[in-house]
């Protein structure tokens, strides 16, 4: 199971927010730019680094730049997600060296797209994220409701081709309250692999979710909270 390290990027700051209000926002300057944080995780063994960029999510700009410089900094592989809603924004980070993309509004707006990036780039390469609310996919920064429901998502995605999905619980997002197992446990399925993410808060919790199966497990304000340490997560899971 990877344990994968956030870094949520807003105006060239590492910040977290609760359940992706802007408005509930939490800063990490104090421990550096993105680029020191992400070499910092690397330094602690982190196998994948997870980008978030969260102003090109909300409509407020991007950080392509501080992305690009965050590639040339370390060794490991990137994910990134947040706003890419254009296959041409999509191709980009591709080419500049991303090992994922994560798609949200793109993919439930236009499938035919990442059926596109499947075949061009390859299904390593290409996720769709589930950020769920009451059992419905949100999209648009999370402002908006799909009306599907999260294993509708995923039942419609496979038959694209798509076979890594990232899950992620908006009412548990930022707020350390333990994940959402029992949707984690609800779409199972021998074809996918599944990255969890929203209200890490534990050793403990990463013990259940590599129990059920998960490929993946984002973290973000646990670590930087001290709830435990990065070698500590990945020795619990196997990981070093």
């Amino acid at each position: 199971m990877e344990i994968i390290p956030a870094v949520d990027i807003m105006k060239g700051r590492v910040v977290r927010l609760i359940r992706g209000d802007p408005e509930l926002l939490t800063s990490y300057e104090h421990l550096g730019d993105p680029v020191t944080v992400a070499r910092r995780w690397e330094s602690e063994m982190a196998k994948i680094i997870h980008i978030i960029d969260l102003d090109a999510a909300l409509g407020l700009g991007n950080n392509l730049d501080v992305i690009g410089d965050i590639l040339m900094a370390v060794d490991v592989p990137v994910q990134v997600g947040g706003g890419i809603r254009s296959l041409n924004i999509a191709q980009t980070l591709l080419e500049m060296g991303v090992n994922r993309i994560i798609l949200g509004s793109l993919a439930f707006e236009e499938s035919s797209t990442v059926k596109m990036l499947l075949e061009g780039f390859g299904e390593s390469r290409t996720v769709v994220a589930l950020d769920h609310l009451d059992d419905r996919v949100m999209i648009q920064g999370w402002k908006t409701s799909t009306k599907v429901t999260v294993d509708e998502a995923v039942s419609k995605f496979l038959k694209l081709g798509v076979k890594l999905f990232l899950v992620t619980s908006v009412a548990r997002d930022g707020t350390m309250r333990g994940p959402d197992l029992e949707t984690l446990i609800k779409i199972r399925h021998p074809n996918i692999d599944v990255i969890a993410a929203g209200g890490i808060r534990s050793l403990e919790d990463l013990i259940e979710l590599k129990h059920i199966g998960v490929s993946g497990v984002v973290i973000g304000k646990a670590l930087y909270e001290g709830m435990f340490t990065l070698k500590e997560a990945l020795q619990v899971v196997g990981g070093v």
